[in-house]
């Protein structure tokens, strides 16, 4: 990039992410263009926040305590209004960038000044890519082919499904209907006229909104697949599954109503519903009896 680096604000929100939050910072930190972070934390009672005063000293580094577990998307818009770079970067904390990842991020979003947004290739600590960093939306079809498993009867619809980690890399950054919550580099001037994100969401599916909000104003989202990080996923959720599971399928329900209850007939969007709080509970029981017999 020429000229003078714009800064990029890195708001992470920490629940108990333990060590991984120093290794994420400490990446963000080391970044080759101007950087603030802001570390927001839900109340966590692991000392992951005392460890990060004691080990990072950076005048860039500023944390904000909430002293109670306020969800993702609230905490996120705490720190989205402490931001003031040009350009804003949600990262988990159990996410760790190289120091030339955001660098070369602005570089492709300099290039698609049409871009409100972009994720990169996020890779599993086996190498592989996680799914859902490049995905299309859920619609209420789409959902249920996936929660009935229709894909399996009929192969070809398995063309249509939401995730698209098992498709070939594109050979350069394109438009996508969504990325992931873990890595979204967001256009401040974007940011303004989308706004910040939907802090009804407790966790998950607030990232899936923001995207469809980007799109409904007429942004784009990119995905580039040449620039990667690693997520340990999980890191801040693996001691509560069920909980975890709770928060995730609610959200799906208020995501459906929010966008989707005037394009599709009740009784679809009911069955949608329905299929969503079954599986809740399937999944529920199953991650209980894991636990009594593990």
């Amino acid at each position: 990039m020429s000229g003078e680096l714009p800064l990029v604000s890195v708001a992470i929100v920490n629940f108990n992410a333990g060590e991984l939050l120093e290794h994420c910072v400490r990446s963000a930190l080391a970044s080759s263009v101007p950087v603030e972070v802001i570390v927001c934390d839900n109340g966590s009672g692991d000392g992951s926040i005392v460890r990060l005063r004691r080990n990072i000293r950076d005048e860039r580094l500023k944390i904000i305590e909430n002293f109670a577990n306020l969800g993702f998307a609230r905490a996120s818009n705490i720190a989205i209004g402490a931001a003031s770079g040009d350009f804003l970067l949600l990262l988990n904390p159990d996410c760790i960038i190289q120091p030339d990842t955001i660098e070369r991020m602005l570089s492709v979003m300099a290039r698609h000044p049409d871009a409100g947004m972009a994720g990169c290739l996020i890779r599993n600590r086996d190498g592989t890519e996680q799914a859902g960093c490049r995905r299309r939306v859920p619609t209420p079809a789409r959902s249920l082919v996936r929660m009935l498993h229709l894909d399996r009867m009929f192969p070809f619809l398995k063309e249509k499904g939401m995730l698209l980690h098992a498709s070939p890399l594109p050979d350069a950054p394109v438009g996508v209907e969504a990325i992931s919550g873990a890595f979204m580099l967001v256009r401040r001037t974007a940011l303004d006229e989308v706004g910040p994100l939907d802090d009804a969401y407790f966790l998950h599916c607030e990232d899936l909104d923001w995207c469809m909000r980007f799109r409904g104003t007429g942004w784009t989202i990119l995905f580039v697949p040449d620039i990667e990080i690693l997520h340990e996923k999980g890191g801040c959720s693996a001691g509560r599954p069920v909980r975890v599971e709770w928060h995730k399928h609610r959200g799906m329900v208020r995501f459906y109503h929010k966008f989707f209850r005037h394009q599709y007939p009740g009784w679809m969007l009911w069955l949608v519903m329905f299929a969503i709080w079954v599986r809740f509970g399937l999944l529920a029981i199953t991650i209980s009896f894991r636990r009594v017999v593990s």
